[in-house]
């Protein structure tokens, strides 16, 4: 009886053991906002990266435009967290989507291009939608995007462009940039920065090299007491706004800023809900965007002749891009009450030029460092920059 009973417990430990392999980030169907109409299958699916799904940034972005739509569509929805940060990890996640029935996945990031790679061939029966990303091979050897797939990027510079517009029309004069690496959407960041503070200069009628820009890479996405000390370096020197376009080291500015009294830029996501230093940032429609590609999947039934199997922009005439307008949790509030002088009506006025085109930010320049960091004589004439006067470190 005694050995039943011990192969009985080995039994179940195994299955359970089994069971919690690969699972989905947590069993709770209302907190993960599914509608719980199909047991345990879920039609839209997303997949976090190395993040979580509260992380006030890609994630959670793209998780409240999934929930938004599928709610008021009434379609089950689940997200997964991979069990490891890899492109094996995200794959194997995107796998226990399908077999969970998905037939929408949704990426958040270019952590996923070579998952998705992978998977739009494997799962040529399920649509996928890739955020800030297309599908590639690791070595870059081959970029292809399937027609089940919506490769999904953003005009960083115009969303940029109304950050520094925004920082100098409020009265500040010296600004900082501490962008991550210069990878492609980072650099139209710091360039649409730049502009944005030029023609707000032009605008108030102020001098030429009269706006003073310390700008920096740091060479990595992290929170540091390196990338801290940098950021309270600009401060000493008298910067008194830094846009922080790096992942995590914005925390680090941040920091540097609580310290300072000084102030912030985010980025991607409204992060004024991460520390009062925060006035303002550079935000992605990522909800806005997720949610006009699903209905084209279900709405409009014109998903392959809009985004499949190619990139598609969102940028202000789409909702793509922006600085937040809305308060989370406060109807009445105010998301401009971190400025100083700067009103919702300036940023509205600005915001129509990128829609009608009559502001177009430049996105690229030519920069011969191969890593691509800009000199700032590069900077100053691939931009046209008069009012604005740059130093590089």
């Amino acid at each position: 009886m005694k050995k039943i009973i011990a192969f009985f417990m080995v039994f179940v430990l195994a299955i359970g053991a089994l069971t919690a392999c690969g699972k989905k980030d947590d069993n709770n169907a209302g907190k993960n906002g599914d509608t719980g109409k199909t047991g345990d299958t879920y039609e839209i699916a997303l997949i976090t990266d190395k993040g979580n799904i509260d992380d006030k940034s890609f994630n959670q972005g793209a998780w409240e435009g999934v929930v938004e739509f599928a709610t008021a569509n009434n379609i089950s929805h689940q997200y997964y967290k991979p069990e490891e940060a890899s492109d094996a990890g995200y794959l194997a996640a995107i796998d226990l989507a399908v077999s969970g029935g998905a037939k929408v996945v949704v990426t958040p990031g270019f952590l996923f291009e070579v998952a998705v790679y992978e998977a739009q061939t494997k799962y040529p029966d399920v649509k996928f939608i890739l955020l800030d990303g297309a599908p590639r091979t690791a070595d870059y050897s081959d970029f292809k995007t399937e027609k089940n797939v919506a490769s999904i990027m953003y005009a960083e510079e115009e969303s940029g462009y109304l950050a520094g517009y925004a920082a100098v029309m409020d009265g500040m004069k010296n600004l900082g940039f501490m962008g991550g690496m210069a990878v492609p959407a980072v650099q139209a960041f710091g360039y649409g920065y730049l502009q944005g503070a030029e023609d707000a200069a032009k605008e108030l009628g102020l001098g030429d090299g009269e706006i003073k820009v310390i700008y920096h890479y740091t060479g990595n996405f992290d929170e540091n007491d390196t990338n801290k000390a940098t950021a309270k370096t600009m401060y000493q020197e008298g910067v008194e706004v830094i846009f922080a376009c790096g992942g995590s080291v914005g925390k680090s500015v941040m920091a540097a800023a609580s310290e300072a009294g000084a102030k912030v830029i985010g980025v991607d996501v409204d992060q004024r809900y991460d520390s009062e230093t925060v006035i303002t940032s550079a935000t992605k429609g990522l909800g806005a965007s997720v949610i006009q590609v699903l209905e084209s999947i279900y709405k409009t039934n014109d998903f392959d002749s809009k985004y499949g199997g190619k990139t598609t922009y969102f940028d202000a005439k789409n909702d793509g891009v922006g600085l937040p307008t809305t308060v989370l949790d406060d109807p009445n509030g105010n998301a401009f009450d971190r400025f100083e002088k700067f009103t919702m009506d300036q940023y509205n006025a600005v915001f129509q030029k990128l829609v009608d085109g009559t502001v177009d930010p430049i996105r690229t320049i030519t920069v011969e460092d191969p890593n691509g960091v800009a000199t700032a004589e590069e900077l100053v004439s691939g931009l046209n920059l008069v009012k604005v006067q740059v130093e590089v470190r």
